[in-house]
């Protein structure tokens, strides 16, 4: 009981804030009209998106309310029997958001931005760690769709930061922000990071430089400078906080050379989080007729694994001509054991305690490699076609422990998830715009994992059709 009436009091919070953001968007919107008929008013933008369609999995789980993926668009762990509902964020994450700018002097703005995350299938703010916690102690086949991510159910789950930016110097800001690698990732995916046709966009393990929770950074600052056909992006994270411990870096290179454009990000998180529902072994103990006083934390809390991440990525985009455009990218991610240990009993993302750690995943080094190509043509002024292939290859890290020691022991099985394995996707969707607007899809995406990376799934297949529209404003 005590689980229920913690999760109906963190969410009737949020449903307050919620409500309180949208009647002040409201109001700026009624603003905004009686000015000009525009969304600006006064060097303030209001902005947003709602995507929502039905869609078919072969191996699926149950609708999250909560997850903004929604469904298991890619194949995942508890992907079972297959299912046919409505579902949210084909191409894009549902969102309201305010933006602005105001001169300061001749040369120089103030700018802000704040964005707020929502699932259009339960209005409910998207919170991913609920998600997790709604599956603790279940089976998989009894599991909704849950996984990890950096929206977990605060008013702004995304962007929310504020700054100076000059046409001479640069853009310098302050707040949460979509990391650098987020940005180059989302311009070079042929699906422009669709959770429903995209691999790196329903899983953040790409953008997030190895783990989802970093695909947006709290506690940071980002510098944006371009000049001429050259760019150059950097952000660092201060970490020490509740939800990211960790301090974090990424820098980036980019440059234009007539239809090219090209970016090189190197980018590092140490004591990042991956966070996980937990197993009914880790919940046991409260399923008893005698529960400890601590079983309702247990019940509220979640499991995590503890690393250093390392990455490195190169992508481009090729503009052929006004008909095709051509897109790929490559990049290697490792996971080592944190230099910073965490232990159980700290606050991570969306408030919910981590009760368990694993600090030693890592004994040897995890590589994990992500590829992708694809092309996008379009076909008329209102017809579009858009094609992926995404693969992950990731190496054997396999270890066990003999005389106290770790030594290898090489696998390339489904036997364990160290073990070498690799997934791959094919997607293809079609588009149709009537208006700047609002425009209709549908589309395919099938997904398949093999050896390590097929540990404990239920299936190593899935295919997923989805048809929706979709309306930005």
């Amino acid at each position: 009981m005590q689980h229920y009436n913690k999760l109906a009091a963190m969410a009737a919070k949020k449903s307050l804030l919620c409500t309180a953001v949208l009647a002040g968007l409201a109001m700026s919107a009624t603003a905004l009209a009686a000015d000009d008929g525009t969304l600006t008013w006064n060097g303030v933008t209001l902005y947003g998106t709602v995507d929502i369609g039905v869609a078919y999995q072969s191996h699926g789980a149950p609708l999250s309310q909560d997850q903004y993926v929604g469904l298991d668009y890619l194949v995942s762990k508890n992907g079972n029997k297959s299912t046919t509902s409505v579902a949210p964020n084909g191409l894009s994450q549902s969102k309201v958001g305010l933006k602005g700018t105001e001169k300061i002097t001749d040369g120089l703005d103030f700018v802000f931005n704040l964005e707020m995350g929502f699932n259009p299938t339960s209005g409910r703010l998207s919170d991913a760690t609920a998600s997790l916690v709604h599956n603790n102690g279940l089976a998989l086949t009894d599991q909704k769709t849950g996984a990890d991510g950096s929206r977990a159910g605060q008013v702004f789950n995304g962007p929310a930061f504020a700054g100076v930016s000059s046409k001479e110097f640069g853009t310098l800001t302050l707040g949460r922000h979509n990391t650098v690698l987020t940005d180059v990732i989302g311009k070079d995916d042929p699906q422009g990071g669709s959770y429903a046709f995209s691999v790196i966009g329903y899983s953040g393990a790409t953008a997030g430089g190895g783990n989802t929770e970093n695909v947006r950074a709290d506690n940071s600052v980002k510098y944006n400078y371009k000049y001429e056909n050259f760019r150059v992006a950097a952000m660092w994270q201060f970490g020490k906080n509740d939800g990211s411990p960790g301090d974090g870096g990424q820098i980036s290179v980019g440059a234009d050379f007539g239809g090219l454009s090209v970016d090189g990000v190197y980018a590092f998180k140490n004591t990042s989080i991956a966070a996980g529902s937990l197993s009914a072994a880790q919940i046991a103990p409260c399923t008893g007729t005698k529960v400890p006083p601590a079983c309702g934390l247990a019940h509220d809390s979640l499991a995590a694994t503890i690393s250093d991440n390392e990455s490195w990525t190169l992508a481009a985009n090729y503009k052929l001509n006004d008909q095709w455009k051509l897109f790929g990218g490559y990049e290697q991610i490792t996971y080592s054991n944190p230099s910073n240990p965490l232990a159980a009993g700290f606050d991570g993302l969306g408030g919910y305690t981590i009760s368990v750690t694993n600090n030693n995943a890592y004994a040897f080094d995890k590589k994990l490699k992500v590829s992708w190509v694809g092309a996008k043509a379009q076909l008329t002024k209102e017809w579009s076609l858009t094609g992926g292939y995404y693969h992950y290859d990731q190496n054997d890290y396999h270890s066990v422990v003999q005389s106290g020691v770790a030594v290898r022991a090489p696998c390339s099985s489904a036997s364990f998830a160290q073990c070498s394995g690799n997934l791959d996707a094919f997607s293809l969707v079609a588009d149709y715009r009537f208006t700047k607007r609002f425009d209709s899809y549908a589309g395919v995406m099938y997904s398949k994992v093999a050896d390590g990376l097929a540990n404990g799934y239920l299936h190593d297949s899935n295919t997923n059709v989805m048809a929706g529209f979709r309306f930005q404003f």
